[in-house]
């Protein structure tokens, strides 16, 4: 009599929830997109047609019908912040804000909270980290003390529903979103499937109310925003605020932004009192000396659309460590600078071999643009020859590894800006377009960073 072998019962199958990836088994990182803690039990096969039609909010009307009041930006009360988001909030825009811990977020926020609210519309900050008195005793230190703003310390997304409808405000600020949970969703606040609920909830809550939203999210070690990343995708804009802990300049970043441009930044200055705008942060990226010193180059770096004067400074010495000379570079990317000391060995005739060479910026500022390239060639070479450069200089242009000075974006603006700070002189790639570029500055323009030298230096 012939057996029929038992058949297996089916396996479940486990599903990625940030981007569908799918398993036989149960990990804990997805091997797709590697977001840790994503990976469940998919559910049951859906049939098609499953869901039913429903009843609709608005109608659709053609496009040059759609009326575009409700999205018109207002003001945030700080010009720095609205230069960055393109004119300033939109109302039931959803901003996430992200920085490391101590770079001012919150202070920044309290801020726009206070300036807002002292404009007549009623604000909302609701803290998960901080109590209600902390917030205040901060808020008068910082004079943001106003009678519409209206502030809350929870950590349930039931009770931040409930002061939204209560307080029914313009602006809601939600410090931090990675605090708060919800009671009738699985997990630890912070957690995957918290943030996205208590993200959920809040973006819906500001797009039916129209309500004008900042949400302040962590980072994680490598500075990117903690949580999963349909978080990024649901909110409208993401915000940087970043900031050297040994410096007091902050700077504001879009990363993402549908109603403006993600190319322009914002400049703060915190204090013991709060943060202020710097309106003009030329000045905190270069040194003034009494007579000219060698080793020192000022060049005009592109921040967005902003141009922003910054001085290379290069140290060298004579290596006492045998034969390995020390490379260190702050502010400068370094596998920059070791190409440039090569160029500077081959084509321009500069001994650096035996020599420990240290490059920095000044004010804390991080110059990665290649337009610093020229900058801190001369600033290198007038460190070996003990030449220093003039102190009305500015150099601007890439560096190729064959010695060729290439053309940068956006040189008349840059030139225009140095102009205003008051440098006379400028060293350009030939080949540049100078259209716009004003009478009092005297043009350079070279090929090769031996003539660049040269002219610096001679």
């Amino acid at each position: 009599m012939a057996t029929t072998k038992a058949s297996k019962p089916a396996r479940p199958a486990y599903r990625c929830a940030e981007c569908g990836w799918t398993t036989s088994k149960w990990v804990g990182r997805c091997g797709e997109c590697q977001a840790w803690g994503t990976v469940d039990v998919a559910g049951g096969e859906r049939t098609a047609g499953r869901t039913a039609a429903a009843a609709v909010t608005r109608p659709a009307v053609p496009i040059g019908q759609v009326l575009t009041e409700e999205a018109r930006a207002v003001t945030s009360g700080i010009p720095e912040l609205d230069r960055v988001l393109g004119g300033g909030v939109v109302p039931g825009a959803v901003l996430l804000m992200a920085g490391e811990p101590g770079v001012g977020k919150s202070t920044l926020l309290l801020e726009a909270a206070a300036r807002w609210a002292r404009a007549g519309r009623r604000t909302l900050y609701v803290s998960g980290e901080e109590s209600a008195a902390q917030v205040r005793l901060r808020a008068e230190r910082m004079d943001a003390v106003a009678d519409e703003l209206y502030l809350a310390a929870e950590t349930d997304l039931g009770a931040l529903l409930t002061h939204i409808e209560e307080v029914q405000p313009s602006l809601l600020i939600v410090d931090s979103v990675q605090t708060f949970g919800s009671a009738d969703v699985d997990g630890v606040p912070g957690g995957v499937t918290q943030v996205r609920e208590v993200a959920a909830a809040v973006i819906g809550r500001a797009k039916t109310a129209n309500i004008a939203t900042l949400l302040v999210g962590h980072v994680t070690k490598d500075g990117s925003v903690a949580g999963p990343r349909v978080l990024e995708h649901l909110v409208d804009v993401v915000l940087q605020f970043e900031g050297d802990r040994t410096s007091r300049l902050r700077l504001l970043r879009a990363v993402k932004n549908r109603f403006g441009p993600v190319d322009e930044i914002g400049c703060f200055d915190l204090t013991s009192d709060g943060i202020v705008e710097v309106p003009d942060p030329t000045g905190l990226f270069v040194s003034r000396h009494e007579q000219p010193v060698a080793g020192t180059c000022v060049t005009v770096t592109m921040e967005g659309r902003r141009p922003l004067l910054a001085e290379v400074q290069a140290l060298t010495v004579v290596a006492t460590s045998g034969g390995n000379p020390r490379r260190t570079s702050s502010g400068l990317d370094g596998s920059r600078v070791a190409m440039i000391l090569a160029v500077l060995t081959k084509h321009v005739g500069v001994p650096v071999q035996q020599l420990d060479v240290y490059t920095a910026s000044v004010g804390g500022a991080r110059l990665t643009e290649p337009s610093v390239d020229l900058a801190t060639a001369v600033g290198l070479a007038s460190a070996v020859l003990e030449k220093p450069c003039p102190s009305d200089l500015v150099a601007i242009g890439e560096v190729g590894l064959a010695g060729e000075v290439r053309p940068v974006r956006e040189l008349g603006a840059r030139l225009r800006e140095a102009s205003r700070i008051g440098f006379k002189r400028a060293i350009v790639p030939a080949g540049s377009e100078l259209a716009g570029v004003p009478d009092s500055i005297r043009i350079a323009a070279v090929g090769d960073v031996a003539t660049a030298v040269r002219a610096a230096l001679d």
